[in-house]
């Protein structure tokens, strides 16, 4: 149903003059979606309440709730079309009266990890830009026929909404650089294997796919009692990000799974000197996909003792040093990190091998990132000890990964089962940090025993081998004829 109605959306959402994108769908679907989850969660606690013999004060005020100006219901339980607002008199009421309205939760909220923060960090950040009242009104009667109640409801909703964040990658629009593959966060977060408790960071936070995938993790690593959710709720999530509509994609996709209040913060993570962070800022575990090729400024590159314009590289300085002692991490990189010979990467090869345990690097193919022909790779790492041996795995797929060829989770299942003893196999192999170049600390994946492939004879000794082929079937045909 889910799936039906996003198609449908979009349909409508192609015919209005406001929306000229996969972008803008996603973003105008995401507002209205949200109104409507947020109402169903509203009337979800309404009804906790009442078992309770508590009263539950509505966070929306009455004429601003989903039932009175979006889809007034009749007796019959359908949308009143007589009472609901269309047209010009929709988008006027939304632009002049929603909007302003949500928007000013931001400031009456008592403190940033509430869901009233987020609602108005939200309307504070989108815009309305559906122009036909119209259309807004077959979208609003759209959503409405969803519904968020159940937790099978909920999977099913927030799984169909990052397959949208990912088609807006595949679109060619820069959404993509919001979304990892799932089947990769899910291998990642379980090789980490976070518990419950650890302070989970992402400074590049993008849709908050590795904070909901751990959210997921952690929510089946075992029954949890009352204090657990709460610590999973306030205290276990936390992102920065600094793209307005990655910000609030990624916000509202940790609600949709499940998070009320995310603790999410829209800012340039690589804006804070290094210098600055306390031991009280510290994480136990970093899980993230920074954006790479960038190139930041240089005023931002003097809050790094490394100086370079290369994003990824500032942001692993980052990584490594809001982690704390004992903590680990896994941060998806471009795989020349490995080997550039540039003096900062040099210089933050060096950094990471000494102040940290880089135990595995998974080495990804080529496509593993649709739309993005770069190949990357996963570095493992826990802060605290230096390293003494890396353990590689090279992802060998006999297939090429594309948009109808993606990356799947069996493809991985076998690295994940190597990567806990480290074991050597046609895939995998180690390399003890002593035995590296102590100059440049070149840290190539170059597979040790790979097979080699046979190679491609050439069409003049096949024609060859036909011929020597053919003369010794003729001899064989001689022979029998002449004992005939």
């Amino acid at each position: 149903m889910f799936e039906q109605t996003f198609k449908n959306i979009d349909d409508i959402l192609h015919k209005d003059a406001g929306c000229g994108s996969e972008l803008d769908y996603v973003e105008q679907t995401s507002w209205v979606l949200f109104l409507k989850y947020l109402d169903d969660l509203e009337n979800d606690k309404a009804t906790a309440a009442e078992l309770t013999g508590k009263q539950y004060k509505p966070l929306i005020d009455t004429e601003y709730q989903w039932n009175v100006w979006a889809a007034p219901k009749g007796a019959d339980g359908k949308i009143d079309h007589n009472a609901a607002l269309t047209g010009d008199d929709l988008a006027d009421f939304v632009n002049i009266q929603l909007f302003p309205y949500l928007k000013k939760f931001k400031a009456d909220a008592v403190s940033a990890d509430t869901i009233e923060y987020k609602v108005g960090e939200i309307f504070s950040e989108l815009k309305n830009r559906i122009q036909s009242g119209y259309n807004l009104r077959e979208v609003i009667n759209r959503i409405d026929e969803l519904r968020f109640r159940t937790h099978a409801e909920k999977h099913e909703m927030s799984h169909l909404y990052e397959s949208k964040i990912q088609n807006m990658g595949n679109a060619g629009r820069n959404g993509g650089e919001y979304y990892t593959p799932r089947p990769l966060i899910t291998t990642i977060v379980k090789v980490v294997a976070p518990e419950i408790g650890n302070k989970i960071y992402d400074g590049a936070v993008g849709s908050a796919g590795f904070l909901c995938e751990a959210f997921s993790y952690l929510q089946n690593s075992k029954k949890l009692t009352t204090t657990d959710v709460e610590i999973l709720q306030k205290r276990t999530f936390y992102g920065k990000e600094k793209k307005s509509l990655a910000y609030i994609i990624g916000t509202m996709n940790m609600i949709f799974h499940g998070i009320e209040a995310p603790n999410i913060v829209h800012t340039n993570t690589l804006a804070e000197n290094l210098a600055d962070i306390q031991e009280k800022d510290r994480y136990d575990i970093i899980l993230a996909n920074p954006p790479f090729g960038g190139k930041e400024r240089a005023e931002v590159q003097q809050n790094f003792p490394i100086k370079t314009g290369e994003t990824a590289s500032l942001f692993l300085q980052h990584f490594i040093k809001i982690l704390k002692a004992g903590g680990k991490a896994a941060v998806v990189i471009k795989n020349t990190f490995l080997s550039n010979t540039d003096n900062a990467s040099v210089a933050l090869r060096k950094q990471l091998l000494e102040s940290c345990n880089l135990h595995t690097v998974l080495d990804l193919p080529a496509g593993t990132f649709t739309g993005a022909g770069v190949k990357t790779v996963v570095l493992f790492f826990e802060k605290g000890s230096a390293t003494k041996k890396v353990w590689f795995y090279q992802l060998n797929l006999n297939r090429n990964l594309g948009k109808t060829n993606a990356l799947n989770e069996k493809d991985l299942t076998d690295f994940v089962t190597l990567q806990k003893t480290k074991g050597e196999s046609e895939n995998s192999w180690s390399i003890a940090v002593k035995e590296i170049d102590q100059t440049t600390f070149d840290l190539s994946a170059k597979n040790p025993n790979k097979k080699e492939e046979a190679a491609l004879r050439q069409p003049q000794e096949i024609l060859e081998e036909m011929k020597a082929l053919d003369e010794e079937s003729a001899d064989i045909l001689n022979s029998i004829l002449e004992l005939i």
